[in-house]
């Protein structure tokens, strides 16, 4: 049955006449026939995978939603389904939410809501149904002072949305003077990546600017922009760097982000919806990620890349990576069958004999597991969005919605994503020997991130060659990007500090209230409790820095320009006192702790004196990195 989408797509390959030109986003290279040909060969070799696996896979299904289904879903992920529905009323929290978006952020919130609320009309759902203006209204009239900083209240209508402002001051909802600043300040070469201002802001800027057309056309394999991102002196932020509460918030704004930046750039943002299929709930090859790590945490508490996937990479490199070939040439199909086998029923009691496994079988081993997952390593639901990257007008705009959409992959999903371009990037570093360039790992990995059973079916035919091109670049962006692509931009981490006060506000408004129907001496009971150790034994300019784990438990550090974190941590680790310290250097971390953020791992060159500026409420504690 799927034997006919395959070798058409390989026959279609030779039906392109050499030099055949494809309306291609003019922001991805001219790929030669030659390094197409990998790719269509590794499809073959993924059909013939099939063929060989007489258990026919289950196709995935993905549901076609109904009108204003997808809206629906897409507000309720963005942590704000009480904008619409029964409990639309209870909307305070989703107004301090609303006050921190951008201009273009709110857009696609409003457009959102606008459609949910049309459909719900339309169905007469027995619901209070605000009007979407007024939603926006009063959220501009209630928090107006929350946000003093933002830009002009009104939110852009349907009718001027594509407008741009003159110049970038006042665009964001958090500009703190020197985000403002930034522009003039900060004269931002072509590859440094900005992250203080949103991208969907810098894309609204940039449309009827000609600096959009600048990584218009082609250029080789070589020509991969050197990106880059500019040093922040609050300290770059890292995916694992902040704590729960905070990265359920950057989850939400990544959705919005990444949703406004595809509707100023006129791409569609669809998110993908699975019909649940029956899979395994044991073994190693088919099982959902969650499961298997489940089953693996088991084993191996704490383990955070299922243990196959972690050792056919170690037994790959075992041999050595600069085998010619490697990743391209297939194992032989029926002994990669019979180790699939062997792996099912002896991995886990240790029986499985490693020696005999040849390198291209275990090659072939890793790339079915990623193949065989229930689900795409890169989800259902953004599967296609990662597919549509190729069709965003520039480079800098590809990288940018690369980066919100790895933030919202689920973290089994992200964390084996990271193992595996790390683990590509390395078998590139041998290219001299392996023969195996960005290019041509790109062109033999796509077909198994991308093609997926249930997808790509109804690709039409004269489509499949600018598909399968547009796929190898997004490949060859996340494996040469993929260091830039872990950062949370500092856009959305401010955009959580204003929401972190926002809320601390609302509650200690809520208190106070609560507090003046009591008696005076409870007022001031709470008053003293509010008080930050900070403020009562800390003298301006120093900060105490808890150290728990430490032999030195706490120091009072006095404050300089060029004090970083990394500093604070070696000034501590070299209070040796009687016990031996047992943490290694790169073991210990100093953390931001409340205030407003949740927690957040700061990297060694975070300048203190700046960071303290910013958020001068925190606490400070030395500790291990938590796994």
């Amino acid at each position: 049955r799927r034997s006919g989408q395959y070798t058409m797509n390989h026959d279609h390959s030779k039906k392109v006449p050499d030099g055949a030109s494809f309306d291609r986003s003019g922001s991805q290279d001219s790929l030669d026939e030659l390094s197409m040909d990998d790719y269509w060969k590794e499809l073959e070799n993924i059909h013939e995978t099939r063929g060989n696996n007489h258990e026919e896979r289950v196709a995935l299904v993905v549901k076609e939603p109904d009108e204003g289904e997808l809206e629906e879903e897409w507000l309720k992920e963005a942590g704000l389904s009480n904008l619409f529905g029964e409990s639309s009323g209870d909307s305070l929290e989703s107004m301090v939410f609303l006050s921190t978006l951008t201009r273009t952020q709110r857009a696609a919130v409003e457009k959102r809501v606008e459609t949910v609320t049309q459909t719900m009309r339309k169905k007469n759902k027995q619901h209070q149904i605000p009007d979407v203006r007024d939603i926006f209204r009063q959220q501009n009239d209630s928090k107006g002072k929350v946000c003093d900083e933002s830009e002009p209240s009104a939110v852009r209508t349907s009718e001027n949305k594509n407008e741009t402002h003159d110049g970038t001051k006042g665009i964001f909802s958090l500009g703190t003077d020197e985000q403002k600043n930034l522009p003039e300040d900060m004269p931002s070469s072509d590859t440094d990546i900005n992250l203080e201002i949103s991208f969907a802001e810098q894309a609204a800027n940039l449309k009827d600017s000609s600096v959009g057309k600048m990584y218009k056309g082609g250029g080789g394999d070589t020509l991969l922009p050197n990106f880059r991102l500019p040093k922040d002196k609050t300290g770059t932020t890292k995916i694992g760097d902040l704590a729960p509460q905070d990265m359920k918030k950057v989850y939400s704004l990544a959705l919005i982000e990444l949703t406004a930046l595809y509707d100023i750039l006129g791409t569609e943002f669809k998110q993908q919806k699975a019909v649940k299929i029956k899979t395994k709930d044991s073994g190693l090859f088919g099982v959902p990620l969650s499961l298997l790590l489940e089953q693996d945490q088991k084993r191996v508490p704490g383990t955070k890349i299922p243990l196959i996937f972690q050792k056919l990479i170690a037994q790959i490199e075992e041999t050595t990576l600069e085998t010619e070939g490697l990743l391209r040439i297939p194992g032989v199909a029926t002994r990669v069958k019979g180790l699939c086998q062997e792996l099912e029923a002896k991995f886990y009691e240790g029986t499985f004999n490693w020696e005999n496994v040849k390198q291209h079988d275990a090659a072939s081993l890793l790339k079915l597991f990623i193949r065989e997952l229930p689900q795409p390593l890169l989800t259902v639901e953004y599967l296609k969005a990662f597919q549509d990257v190729q069709n965003l007008p520039t480079r800098k705009q590809q990288l940018q919605a690369l980066n919100l959409l790895v933030i919202l992959l689920p973290e089994a999903n992200r964390d084996t994503l990271k193992v595996l371009l790390e683990f590509l990037q390395r078998v590139i570093d041998h290219r001299d020997k392996n023969k195996m360039t960005l290019k041509n790992v790109a062109m033999v990995m796509a077909p198994n991130l991308f093609t997926f059973h249930g997808f790509g079916s109804k690709t039409i035919e004269q489509s499949e060659f600018v598909m399968a091109a547009g796929t190898a670049n997004v490949m060859r962006f996340m494996i040469q990007y993929q260091k830039l692509l872990w950062t949370i931009p500092k856009f959305i981490v401010n955009q959580v500090r204003k929401q972190t006060e926002s809320q601390k506000k609302e509650k200690k408004d809520k208190a106070m209230k609560k507090l003046l129907k009591k008696m005076a001496y409870d007022r001031e009971k709470h008053e003293k409790q509010e008080k930050t150790p900070n403020d009562t034994d800390v003298p301006q300019g120093v900060i105490r820095v808890q150290a728990p784990h430490l032999s030195k438990v706490s120091m009072a550090i006095q404050l300089t320009e060029e004090l970083k974190a990394g500093d604070i941590v070696a000034r501590f680790l070299s209070q040796k006192s009687g016990n031996v310290q047992t943490l290694k250097r790169e073991e210990v971390f100093l953390y931001e702790i409340g205030g407003n953020i949740g927690e957040r791992c700061l990297d060694d060159d975070t300048y203190m004196k700046d960071l303290y500026q910013l958020n001068p409420n925190a606490e400070w504690v030395i500790k291990p990195r938590q796994s």
